[in-house]
């Protein structure tokens, strides 16, 4: 067993028992829950709007060379510059680069999980920068030192009492328990490093490969902000987000925040196509574009995982999902959490290191049902753990176990030799160390085999 894997273990059992922080999980689940509910009433078909996102995904993943490079032609027609990043550390050294030229000291960054993908806020401080995460959720996580819990709702894991902890923590506020003031202090310290950070940071939702645009969906208008005041806007994208055309948004967006947060559509959504044109009023001086692989041409390898990439980041899967409702999204210590992340993570950051995530769901099939791509989720976590095996990477105890039920199976009469208590040890040594016992009663061979019992009644 790897160290992550046994970690993964350890952290697992620690927070299922962990009775607080499955209500505060399970009671904020079930707001979204029951809002997405409600959301979804407006569909007058959402199997065929489910049906349709799928296909047009499938289209774009298929040709995705195409479809990117008419998205770079595009872009870059104005103004707009694009930097190709096959890893994470080629990324952060062409925004390292960025930073050096534009003398930048704060940087204001709207939520984006590829800049958690490639440990931005890391790099840049280890480089004399201060990030400053402007989403209400990410900035609350960012000061107590975390990563975001949750694909949508990074502070999901929290509780009211818990955020105006934090602030008074670390904000120095006097405590209360009143909502809207923890959001006023939030505001009120966020406004003027929009003013004075010379580069903001976002992600995209979609790019939209007929022009060259790029699509961000949010609740706050921190984004816009971000990608505004700033002289500079870099924005960091997974190259499968993007989409054949701009008209596919009447489709995707609606979809996405229905599944995600129950809301016809977000707030705020803005089309980027590139830096401040000549008769424009506002918008950066630069904008620059990095297409981000960091493993997905791994997947793309791979025909029968490849609709993985199909994701929109909806995050509905992670809140169906038994498994992650009971232990919580820093357990899977990875960026991306829930089945989805089980799916993407061993592909994304190494087989042997995260396959233990592919292991840890029921297969119940309630991701698939949800996913308004409808990627078939736990089928792949089912090829990732038969890739894993394939790859030799099963732990050595576990090929023993499995070799020797094998030749039990093979050979029946060695089991019909082997006496109960013999039986017995096998079963408590396999469960001893799978930790079945740990919080079960053990399992008992039946004194005689159904083979003897049959032989008995005939």
């Amino acid at each position: 067993m790897t160290t992550k894997a046994a970690q993964f273990q350890t952290d697992s059992d620690r927070k299922a028992f962990d009775l607080e922080h499955r209500r505060k999980i399970r009671f904020n689940i079930g707001k979204y829950n029951a809002a997405v509910q409600t959301g979804l009433g407006w569909y007058q078909d959402h199997e065929l709007a489910r049906e349709r996102a799928s296909y047009l995904k499938a289209k774009a993943i298929n040709n995705l060379d195409q479809y990117l490079l008419e998205w770079e032609k595009n872009f870059t027609k104005r103004g707009g510059k694009v930097i190709w990043a096959q890893n994470a550390e080629e990324a952060l050294s062409e925004i390292g680069k960025i930073m050096q030229r534009k003398h930048a000291r704060t940087v204001v960054k709207a939520k984006s999980m590829t800049t958690e993908e490639i440990h931005l806020n890391k790099y840049l401080g280890k480089n004399g920068i201060d990030s400053v995460e402007t989403d209400l959720g990410e900035f609350i996580v960012q000061l107590n030192g975390e990563r975001p819990y949750h694909i949508v709702t990074p502070a999901m894991h929290l509780s009211k009492k818990d955020i105006a902890d934090i602030f008074v923590k670390h904000l120095k506020i006097e405590p209360t328990d009143d909502a809207q003031k923890l959001v006023l202090t939030a505001r009120h310290l966020l406004r003027s490093k929009y003013t004075t950070a010379e580069v903001g940071v976002t992600g995209g939702n979609f790019l939209l490969a007929d022009i060259g645009g790029i699509a961000v969906t949010e609740n706050e208008g921190n984004a816009r902000l971000s990608a505004t005041f700033p002289k500079t806007h870099i924005a960091i994208v997974g190259i499968e987000k993007v989409i054949p055309s701009v008209h596919d948004l009447d489709l995707f967006w609606p979809l996405l925040s229905t599944s995600g947060t129950g809301q016809q559509v977000t707030v705020y959504n803005t089309i980027y196509t590139g830096p401040r044109q000549p008769l424009e009023k506002d918008g950066p001086d630069e904008m620059y574009v990095v297409l981000l692989d960091n493993g997905r041409t791994n997947l793309l390898a791979q025909p029968d995982k490849r609709e993985a990439l199909h994701c929109i980041r909806c995050g509905a899967c992670l809140n169906v999902c038994p498994v992650y409702k009971n232990i919580g999204g820093h357990t899977y210590e990875a960026t991306y959490s829930g089945p989805i992340g089980s799916v993407i993570t061993p592909h994304l950051s190494g087989l042997q290191e995260n396959k233990h995530l592919s292991f840890a769901s029921s297969l119940c099939g309630a991701c698939s049902s949800v996913c308004p791509v409808k990627i078939n989720i736990h089928n792949i976590l089912l090829k990732n753990r038969q890739q894993s095996v394939e790859a030799g990477y099963s732990d050595k105890e576990e090929q023993r176990a499995i070799t020797l039920w094998l030749h039990g199976m093979k050979h029946r009469w060695l089991w019909d030799m082997a006496p109960t208590s013999g039986k017995n040890w096998v079963l408590s040594r396999l469960l001893g160390e799978t930790g079945w016992n740990k919080r079960r009663e053990g399992l008992q061979i039946a004194p005689k085999s159904f083979k003897q019992l049959w032989k008995a009644r005939k």
